[in-house]
């Protein structure tokens, strides 16, 4: 029978792998499904054996990737049989099909204990594996006591005890509260004089896990591992099966160094000296060998010592010989090895006062920045950055300006910021830091961030002696047939301000600077042309002689500038053609701009915030703060009794984003008429204690250059009260949740807010605080969510999960499991709209804090309007558009009641909050409003909406409105979305008090309400 059941089963496999399609294989699969539910069902019953060879076919077709929704019962009840191919094929199953939270595992406790304090080994190990797979709080609450006798007991062979190690390790990262820290010290203490090394691995991990959670209880281990890597480094009692490649057992000296990197220093000097030795060992004997295996288990042994090394900050000379190996392996034609050795040469320049040691391998360091790997080039890239001081600065500088013109884009904006900051912070003489910056910004403009060229405007502007040199250059590369444009922001701001200084100098006179300057004008952004006219005004300002023909020229620029769409450039165009007619006033007007107030630079901010390591931080707590994801962690060092913190707030990890939060990058200065950029103060932002006060910095985004987000408009009175839109908003069902852990504030509320600007905190409780920054771009957006820790103590469990209705494309960096107390993580979100629609995406969140499991649901503000653009339309332009979208489904109208009361002023304000642009002047009727705007989709492109709301100042709890564009679903959705927006009383309010009808006609009694063609022909 058994025979014929495995029979069976080969057979069914042997189908499977003859389909010769998807479809095929489907259909067997639906077909044996079917017959397998069929048996089950059998009054008839199914014995062990049969069960067993449906379980079987059960688990292959789960692991084809087809849903198995029964025969988990089955499964299950595998487990109590006696003999033990049946109780192995339950246990197996069960493990890959049902997870942790599932209800029938409740019924499989009381056998799992049994087999766990039974006298089978194999059954306990079948148990302990299942336990050990699955986890999960029940199992962990109600099997860990016998566990853990396993564990400690003398009379088990090393082969159960190696699995209730492991198992263990599993229950207690499910749930710390298993283990007591008062009871486990002295016992995983006795653990570590364990002569079986398989025992003593697994323990070891276990171990790892305990100091991880806290050190204190456990410094007796202290000399217990020291003692384990003395023994392996001597080579003493290891069998050769625990010996691998003749090097004795280094996942065990992996394990035990790690441990030793939790706790903060060795003050036993015994104790110290045996590790430092067992250390020497393996610095002096280790080296690349040609074996591929036995290369990866030194290594990984080798660079964990040197991790140890660092953290005890061992004496001088054991660094120096940590440096000449690292400098060896920087030299190997292995590309891991190398980028192991700069990575860690780059921690030991940080960690370590090796400096001088380093610099003399600067040569290869400067070879692997030209490494075809661009992983390799990143670490040559942060090595030479580290170690570059006043005496090789040049050097330095010039090979990265050299590697710059090749460098791949990927790394050119990171490459220029380093160089930028190394020439401020070790230039000999202010001159050569201009040459290497103008250098900088020709070379790679597009990834020169405004920070640079405000920082060398403000060194010129405030060294007199250095202003003719910067100017002479500004004019040299103006000759230049295509330059980038933040060149010629440079240039013509630096002319502008000291071309005077050169005027007796050939092709320096105003008006050939002028020409010149005026030649780069049609090439550039609006943002560019904004500096060119204060050059220009600049120009006038220093003539020493006038020139009739230079100012007519320069008066015809300004004019044809008055009526520019862009009010910034209209609004210059303007000042400087009315001063350009006071004559000698004009100098008084248009003043040399006065020296920059001495501040901190914030390009070498921004070094000073992305250290990663510090002498502060011991390489332990960087690898506990570091999660496995993209997300930014920023790491709050306020101390836990709650005292203002010492500094700002520091980056424990580089960030990914091209900037980071928190920082200004552009000063309003910039867009003055006779200004220009500088840098913003970050005092008070970076030592606020708000673990979400740098979400009101500007956001980072992909664009075109010059692109800017738009402005944000105040909020309508009561615009934000929860009984105004409900859950209408979102479409998508959210579930009330029953946590014991209750938010602070309305989250309707909170979300409300944030559909109508772009920076806030979405949910917050006493555990944590959850805000949003937002930047939106055409159909493409970018959210970064900041998941704050409020406590002194981590957040585990975290998970976050994106729910996204079918008209977005979301995608979510990885979530870090861990929240560090006092911490911040930032997680980027990418949002592409595809087609109009109302519905909202959810996040699913949960986190656990001590003991306690909270979840949350919130809706996210990725909605409509934040993909509409305001843009102005002139009469000439909304009318033939107007006209020839003509009746539904392009244009619908509705009246709408129950409209929360306001003036036309606060419904223009809350429609400019949409991004619908109010049209003054379009409509003949006072009370009427006009309001444009493009809505932009994958399948919609650029799609313009027009929109007309006809009031009646009688009854401002009612209006007409009308909607208008060239798509059907645009229309209707846009239609509903400000409707309900606008709609503010209660809905019991509106039942008990209808609102009157509205009447036959509006205030403009040429056009009547109820008649479409009759509106359009009064409106027009």
């Amino acid at each position: 029978m058994a025979l014929s059941g495995m029979r069976g089963l080969s057979m069914f496999i042997s189908d499977i792998r003859n389909c010769q399609n998807k479809e095929q294989e489907r259909l067997r699969v639906d077909k044996e499904l079917g017959n397998i539910r069929t048996k089950f069902k059998s009054d008839k019953g199914v014995s062990h054996t049969e069960k067993k060879k449906y379980v079987w076919k059960m688990l292959y077709i789960f692991m084809l990737g087809y849903d198995v929704e029964f025969g988990h019962m089955e499964a299950v009840s595998l487990i109590s049989a006696p003999k033990y191919p049946e109780k192995q094929v339950g246990y197996i199953v069960t493990s890959c099909l049902l997870n942790e939270n599932h209800d029938f595992l409740r019924l499989a406790i009381n056998t799992v204990r049994n087999d766990i304090i039974g006298r089978n080994e194999t059954f306990q190990c079948l148990a302990l594996t299942l336990v050990g797979n699955i986890g999960g709080r029940e199992f962990s609450e109600s099997l860990s006591p016998d566990v853990q006798k396993l564990l400690m007991s003398s009379s088990c062979r090393p082969l159960v005890r190696k699995k209730a190690a492991l198992c263990l390790l599993r229950l207690f990262r499910k749930n710390p509260d298993v283990l007591s820290i008062d009871g486990w010290s002295d016992k995983m203490a006795q653990l570590l004089d364990e002569r079986d090394l398989g025992v003593l691995t697994s323990s070891m991990s276990l171990l790892v896990a305990l100091v991880a959670n806290n050190h204190d209880a456990y410094w007796s281990c202290v000399p217990k591992c020291v003692k384990i890597l003395e023994r392996l480094a001597r080579n003493q009692d290891v069998p050769q099966e625990y010996t691998y490649y003749g090097i004795p057992s280094p996942w065990l000296q992996v394990k035990a160094m790690r441990a030793l990197q939790y706790f903060p220093t060795i003050e036993d000097p015994n104790t110290r000296r045996s590790l430092f030795e067992v250390l020497q060992r393996v610095l002096m004997g280790t080296d690349v060998v040609k074996n591929v295996n036995k290369n990866n288990a030194s290594h990984a042994v080798l660079f964990e010592a040197l991790a140890l090394v660092m953290h005890l900050d061992a004496e001088k000379e054991m660094m120096s010989q940590c440096v000449a190996l690292l400098g060896k392996f920087i030299a190997v034609r292995e590309p891991n090895i190398r980028y192991l050795g700069l990575e860690n040469m780059t921690r030991m320049l940080m960690v370590t006062d090796v400096q001088d040691i380093i610099k003399r391998h600067q040569a290869q360091i400067i070879t692997s920045l030209k490494d075809p790997d661009i992983s390799i080039r990143r670490r040559a890239l942060d090595l030479l950055y580290g170690m570059c001081d006043v005496s090789n600065a040049k050097d330095i500088v010039e090979e990265l300006l050299q590697y710059l013109s090749t460098a791949d884009f990927a790394m050119r904006e990171e490459l220029s910021l380093k160089a930028a900051i190394l020439a401020e912070k070790f230039a000999p003489d202010l001159s050569w830091y201009v040459d290497v910056i103008l250098q900088l910004i020709d070379k790679a403009g597009d990834f020169v961030s405004d920070d640079i060229w405000f920082r060398v405007v403000q060194f010129v502007t405030n060294n007199e002696d250095l202003q003719p040199y910067a100017a002479v250059k500004a004019r040299e590369y103006l000759d230049k047939t295509a330059i980038h444009e933040t060149m010629v922001k440079v240039s013509a701001y630096i002319l502008g301000e000291f071309g005077h200084l050169l005027a007796r100098r050939p092709g320096c006179s105003p008006k050939e600077l002028f020409i010149i300057i005026h030649e780069k004008l049609p090439t550039v952004s609006t943002s560019t042309i904004a500096i060119l006219l204060s050059t220009y005004a600049k120009i006038l300002m220093h003539m020493e002689h006038p020139d009739p023909d230079l100012q007519n020229q320069i008066g015809a620029v300004f004019l044809k500038y008055e009526s520019c769409i862009d009010a910034e450039i209209q609004q210059r165009a303007v000042e400087y053609l009315a001063l350009s007619k006071k004559g000698a006033a004009l100098a008084d007007i248009l003043a040399e701009m006065p020296k920059f107030p001495e501040r901190e630079s914030a390009l070498i901010k921004k070094a000073e915030d992305a250290e990663v390591d510090t002498a502060e931080q011991s390489a332990i707590k960087l690898r506990a703060q570091q999660q496995s994801s993209s997300a930014l962690i920023v790491s709050d060092q306020r101390p836990a009794n709650g005292t203002p913190p010492v500094g700002p707030l520091t980056l424990v990890k580089i960030p990914s984003m091209s900037a980071t939060a928190g920082e200004q990058t552009v000063e309003r200065d910039a867009r003055r008429p006779n200004g220009t950029g500088g840098e913003v103060d970050l005092q008070q932002a970076t030592s606020s204690p708000d673990l979400l006060g740098d979400i009101l910095g500007p956001l980072a985004i992909e664009g075109p250059p010059g692109s800017a987000m738009q402005s944000e408009y105040g909020l309508v009175s009561g615009a934000e009260d929860p009984s105004a839109l409900e859950y209408a908003l979102a479409l998508a069902p959210v579930d009330d949740q029953t946590n014991t852990v209750q938010p602070i504030g309305n989250i309707t509320e909170r979300f409300q807010s944030l559909c109508l600007k772009d920076s806030g905190v979405l949910y917050e409780d006493p555990n944590i605080q959850i805000g949003i920054k937002a930047e939106w771009r055409a159909q493409h957006g970018r959210m970064v969510l900041f998941l704050g820790n409020k406590n002194t103590g981590p957040l585990d469990a975290v998970q976050a999960i994106i729910m996204p209705p079918a008209h977005l494309k979301l995608e979510l960096s990885q979530v870090p499991e861990t929240i560090p107390p006092r911490a911040q993580v930032q997680c980027p979100l990418e949002v592409v709209n595809l087609r109009p629609s109302r519905d909202v995406a959810v996040l699913d969140f949960s986190y656990k804090s001590g003991t306690s499991m909270v979840n949350a649901r919130l809706r996210l503000p990725a909605v409509l309007n934040k993909f509409l653009q305001t843009m102005y339309v002139s009469p000439e332009e909304f009318f033939p558009q107007w006209r020839s979208l003509s009746g539904p489904p392009l244009k619908l109208q509705e009246v709408v009641r129950g409209v929360k009361p306001m003036s036309l002023m606060e419904m223009a304000n809350l429609f400019n909050s949409f991004h619908l642009m109010v049209c003054p002047g379009l409509d003949p009727n006072p009370n009427n409003l006009v309001a444009c705007t493009t809505f932009y989709s994958e399948s919609t492109k650029a799609m313009l909406c027009l929109m007309r709301i006809e009031t009646d100042p009688a009854d401002r709890t009612q209006l007409r409105m009308t909607v208008a564009s060239g798509d059907p679903t645009l229309t209707f959705e846009l239609k509903e979305f400000v409707k309900e927006h606008l709609i503010a009383i209660p809905e019991n309010s509106r039942a008990a008090t209808p609102a009157p009808p509205l009447p036959a006609q509006s205030t403009s009694p040429a056009i009547a309400l109820n008649d479409p063609g009759a509106m359009l022909a009064g409106f027009l």
